[in-house]
């Protein structure tokens, strides 16, 4: 088993590419926060992840980052995708992908565009109630549907329960009544949680739903797609496996459970484009609030509203690269810049930096490709919305 502290690629490989982007933020020009993205490390991670996923399909979670240079790339490479809204296929179609390796997963949509998607060779929709089956079937008739289901017991960093899903009763009654209206059920959907760091944490998930899959052939029903979606994680300073050996122990588990499954989709985000970005930034004010504070506080020039939404609860917690760096360092708060006390990223657990950083350094964030561009709120306070280069 390979652990990884900052790449899916060879080491020799890995370093170059992560040399190039560090090289090309470091020393370009940038007149506000801009998020860099290295579109042939994410080309890696995708075959990265596809050697240990098998026959799995890939369907990137457009959410993550819907650049259209990765989209452009991830359709050459005959990846699908998943996407949660209109606007999301649209990207995908302009960028090349054909409908049919699109799948509309949110469970939540609007009746236009589920017409709007239908009528564009969009085939395949995701549903968690009655409500939204019979809005499928009037607007998108004879289409086909997995359901998806709650994960009661998970062991993500951020667990993604209550909003989207149903228990298994719910789940086989559902199965039934998308018969009833002419649609074609095929299966089901889950998501054991964002930043599920080790492959053996899918271990209880995997049980319940192998439990429903088996209820569900008892009942008659003939199943034929898994969609077992994201979790894939991303190197935030915690060890995690590289991405081929955490994709192969996945659909290991799989197997042992559920046997083969003629189709299993699965929806990597953050695990595919996290590592292929890095944010160049800099630093606004370093300040003290008195003589007797124990830490010092730096105020970046971007924040929770501007592109690091995921610094919410601490949860995420990137690593930073400044000019300064091997130079003494110390205990900081670290703020973003807009007028709203909201915005803190790291006060709980303080970050040590250089103690010589100052107005005007350049600080570079890294394997923040996920999440980011995409959170990034429009003008809050006037600030322009983070900016994205592809290289």
């Amino acid at each position: 088993m390979t652990i990884q502290f900052a790449g899916a690629m060879a080491p020799s490989q890995s370093l170059a590419v992560a040399d190039r982007l560090e090289s090309f933020c470091a020393t370009a020009e940038f007149d506000r926060p801009t998020l860099v993205i290295d579109v042939d490390r994410v080309e890696s991670q995708y075959h990265a992840l596809k050697a240990g996923l098998g026959h799995a399909d890939i369907h990137y979670a457009v959410k993550a980052n819907p650049h259209p240079a990765i989209l452009r790339r991830l359709a050459q490479l005959g990846a699908h995708f998943d996407a949660a809204s209109r606007g999301e296929i649209e990207m995908c179609l302009a960028a090349g992908a054909m409908p049919g390796d699109i799948s509309y997963g949110n469970t939540i949509k609007r009746v236009p565009d589920i017409a709007w998607a239908h009528a564009h060779g969009i085939t395949l929709f995701a549903a968690d109630a009655e409500e939204e089956l019979e809005k499928i079937a009037t607007h998108a008739p004879g289409a086909s549907v997995y359901i998806r289901v709650i994960v009661e017991v998970s062991m993500a960093d951020w667990p993604l329960t209550r909003k989207f899903g149903c228990d298994r009763d719910t789940a086989l009654k559902l199965l039934d009544y998308a018969k009833a209206l002419g649609l074609t059920p095929l299966g089901f959907s889950f998501h054991v949680g964002s930043q599920t760091r080790k492959a053996e944490m899918w271990s209880p998930t995997l049980d319940a739903v192998a439990q429903l899959w088996a209820d569900a052939k008892d009942a008659g029903h003939e199943l034929t797609l898994l969609n077992i979606g994201g979790g894939f994680p991303a190197f935030y300073g915690e060890e995690i496996q590289a991405p081929t050996d955490y994709a192969a122990g996945v659909m290991a588990m799989v197997t042992e459970r559920f046997g083969h499954i003629p189709r299993i989709m699965a929806e990597p985000g953050r695990g595919l484009v996290a590592e292929a970005g890095m944010i160049v930034a800099e630093v606004v004010l370093t300040s003290r609030k008195s003589d007797r504070d124990l830490h010092r506080w730096v105020y970046l020039s971007i924040g929770r509203f501007s592109g690091l939404a995921e610094t919410e609860g601490e949860a995420i917690r990137y690593q930073f690269t400044t000019s300064h760096d091997g130079e003494p360092t110390g205990p900081c708060i670290v703020a973003g810049p807009s007028c709203d006390s909201a915005d803190v990223l790291y006060e709980k657990r303080p970050m040590n930096l250089p103690l010589a950083l100052k107005a005007g350094d350049r600080v570079l964030i890294r394997n923040t490709g996920a999440y980011t561009s995409t959170y990034s709120s429009v003008c809050f306070n006037g600030f322009p919305p983070l900016d994205v280069v592809a290289i």
